[in-house]
């Protein structure tokens, strides 16, 4: 269950434990949306501490830069390998 579920848990929860006054038998739905908001609250708790964990600061890469020198070698023909060397 991402953040999401676990906010819409709480928010559930509180309307069932402050916005109605429904009363089924056998169940106290108070106390069902008092667990429903302590259940998304644990789920909020645990996410932000995974995603606190997996967020790890890596440099950005360096790039080095390697110059070639490159000879030119003479032959009296003329003649080149193809690559202009």
């Amino acid at each position: 269950m991402g953040l999401g579920g676990c906010i819409i848990l709480i928010a559930v929860g509180a309307i069932l434990t402050f916005a109605t006054d429904w009363h089924m038998s056998g169940v106290n739905v108070h106390l069902v949306g008092f667990i429903l908001m302590i259940v998304g609250l644990i789920g909020v708790a645990t996410f932000s501490s995974i995603a606190r964990r997996r967020r790890v600061v890596v440099p950005p890469p360096t790039t080095t830069v390697v110059e070639e020198e490159r000879h030119h070698h003479h032959h009296g023909s003329g003649y080149t390998d193809g690559y202009g060397v």
